[in-house]
């Protein structure tokens, strides 16, 4: 899962992606409503924690501006405006969720995982395929009821075939959520994140299979 997070306190912000790192979630971090909005128009982010008091335009613009274009990514509004009409304001503007400054970032990840599960996005506490099965808390693979060790990039690429299991996953999409805006990409990276899981997968007996679909991106299924 990939965040957008727009915070403009540089510190705050390289704290909160440190922490959203560390529960398993990629953040691409700006300070400025205008180059998270160049981000939003290339890259499909699960989750917008937002920031109000930034330096080129108030975020409760930017949210307008991004619920009137049709862009119905979930949104948590992290801010120092604690009032109630405040908070009102906000919700009617178009977030899903509010947090106020200063806060614990337990409860952070909590709301963000909370945004997650809703209704139309894809996550899930446990995501199940044959006889692999991923703790997206704990981010436990096993196969087998045996523990699996991956890095955190194969288990990036695991958990976004998971979701989408059944369904082709775009090549580009796995790319955005694994690197986001980073020019820093091997044309190659996801095959060999890819040839990694299918090795470990048949070492561990899964009867799980992940399908290359030329030229579209990938698909995981159990075996036939």
């Amino acid at each position: 899962m990939r965040l957008l997070l727009i915070e403009d306190n540089e510190r705050l912000l390289t704290l909160t992606t440190a922490a959203l790192a560390r529960a398993g979630f990629a953040a691409d971090g700006f300070a400025t409503a205008a180059d998270a909005e160049a981000a939003l128009s290339s890259v499909e982010y699960s989750v917008m924690i937002l920031d109000l008091g930034l330096p080129d335009e108030d975020g409760l613009v930017l949210l307008r501006r991004l619920r009137a274009s049709g862009n119905s990514v979930p949104v948590l509004i992290l801010t120092a405006r604690g009032g109630i009409e405040e908070r009102v304001r906000g919700l009617d503007a178009g977030a899903d969720d509010y947090l106020v400054k200063p806060f614990a970032n337990e409860e952070l990840l909590a709301r963000v995982r909370v945004l997650l599960r809703r209704p139309g996005n894809l996550q899930s506490d446990m995501l199940e395929l044959g006889t692999l099965r991923f703790d997206t808390a704990s981010r436990q693979v096993t196969i087998n009821q045996s523990a699996q060790f991956m890095s955190p990039r194969e288990v990036a690429v695991l958990e976004i075939l998971l979701r989408r299991s059944g369904r082709v996953v775009a090549k580009k999409l796995v790319e955005d959520h694994l690197f986001g805006l980073s020019g820093d990409v091997a044309s190659n990276a996801v095959e060999v994140y890819v040839h990694r899981l299918r090795k470990q997968l048949a070492e561990a007996a899964a009867d799980v299979e992940i399908h290359t679909i030329r030229g579209v991106g990938y698909l995981i299924a159990k075996a036939a």
